[in-house]
């Protein structure tokens, strides 16, 4: 068996770090080893609170309100989430092992052994949050690929290639992949929680710490406890853990389509009349509602769904608070309840296109979704066609 770990020395602790590949056998034997092996004072766990009780109690789903998490803005974090757990659940069914099933093992072992346990990763929401807000709208198209080409992937990985990405060339080729294609979602999901983690695990305590992480974090995570012991650094994460504010720029580009849209539609009027303002008011109606019920349709929302997205994707526009997701996913919610079985067949559901689609709470989230896009597609498309339309 390959050990991956990084043993660190310093001001009278001693620190190791065992890299996992989080959906690996051989990850789950070795924790449960070095655990046992090393009898630590503390377990460190790269997981948060919410992952945990996720993890102890996997019938949560059940509990679920759709139109809560739609209310709150939360859907397309809930896609996101689904999307990601997914591709790992997807990853480790060669293997025989769930997501998250040497992080149980060490906290297994760490019960049985009377050991204490420390949750050290930054909610997982905040990261996905901050992973949105801090990219441009380049990188959001970008990001949105991404996790569209990864719910839908169908390839499968066998066990030994697994075991590869805990080897350190092959974590620094994907590393620099990532950070090429989409560098500021690595800075997020990498380098950020590197220094949330190591943070984390000396703040945490303890003569002797035995820390279970992806090994990918491994090289970040012990620069910085060698920065923490050498005092170069501190244990504060308030600076990366709240989601950053929207700038006066982004609060800008939320107002320029309303006002664009409705400046146009009041040029036209002066340059021919009444008749000439309303075709062209007809004009952004089309293109706005019918992209927003495009896109409705794609994700096979139901016939009122549908209507909703057509009718309320320019009301929406003109309120940038309010997203025609939010109307077309409750409507969709409203008309298709989704059944105990689809809460419990939830994560499996998001692995593969025609489940997907069959599980009545993933298409509330796609009609959301989709509605969303096409509906910001209209308008991309009819401000440019009003202003063709005004100088022709």
């Amino acid at each position: 068996m390959t050990r991956t770990e990084k043993r660190i020395s310093c001001n009278g602790r001693e620190i190791i770090l065992v890299g996992t590949a989080h959906v690996s056998q051989a990850s789950i034997d070795e924790v449960t080893e070095v655990i046992k092996t090393e009898t630590p004072d503390c377990v460190a766990i790269e997981l948060d609170d919410q992952r945990l009780e996720s993890l102890r109690n996997p019938e949560n789903w059940r509990n679920l309100d759709i139109v809560k998490v739609l209310k709150e803005g939360k859907g397309f974090l809930m896609l996101a989430n689904l999307v990601l757990s997914s591709f790992q659940r997807r990853m480790g069914v060669n293997a025989g092992v769930k997501p998250g099933d040497e992080m149980k093992a060490a906290i297994a072992v760490a019960e049985e052994m009377h050991i204490r346990t420390a949750m050290v990763d930054r909610p997982i929401n905040v990261t996905l949050r901050r992973a949105w807000a801090k990219n441009s709208l380049w990188g959001k198209c970008k990001l949105l690929a991404t996790l569209l080409s990864t719910a839908f992937d169908k390839e499968e990985i066998p066990p030994e290639e697994i075991e590869k990405m805990k080897d350190s060339s092959e974590m620094d080729s994907m590393m620099a992949e990532l950070a090429d294609y989409l560098p500021t979602v690595k800075e997020v999901l990498i380098d950020e929680r590197d220094m949330y983690l190591a943070r984390s695990i000396w703040a945490a305590g303890g003569t002797k710490t035995v820390a279970v992480l992806g090994a990918g974090h491994l090289p970040g995570v012990e620069k910085h406890i060698q920065a923490l012991a050498a005092a170069e650094e501190t244990t504060d994460v308030s600076a990366i853990s709240e989601v950053p504010p929207a700038g006066v720029g982004a609060k800008i580009a939320g107002l320029v389509f309303p006002v664009a849209i409705v400046a146009l539609i009041v040029a036209g009027f002066f340059k021919g009349g009444a008749s000439y303002s309303l075709d062209m008011l007809v004009r952004w109606l089309l293109w706005n509602g019918s992209l927003a019920a495009l896109g409705t349709l794609i994700a096979a929302g139901h016939p009122l769904a549908i209507l909703v997205g057509f009718v309320g994707a320019p009301v929406a526009t003109l309120n940038p608070v309010i997203g025609i997701g939010l109307f077309t996913g409750i409507v969709q919610a409203w008309a298709k309840k989704p059944k105990i079985e689809d809460m419990e067949h939830l994560n499996e559901d998001a692995g593969s296109m025609k489940t997907f689609y069959k599980n009545r709470i993933l298409r509330v989230l796609l009609v959301f979704f989709l509605s969303s896009i096409g509906g910001a597609i209209g308008n991309f498309i009819a401000v440019p066609t009003l202003i063709a339309n005004l100088a022709g």
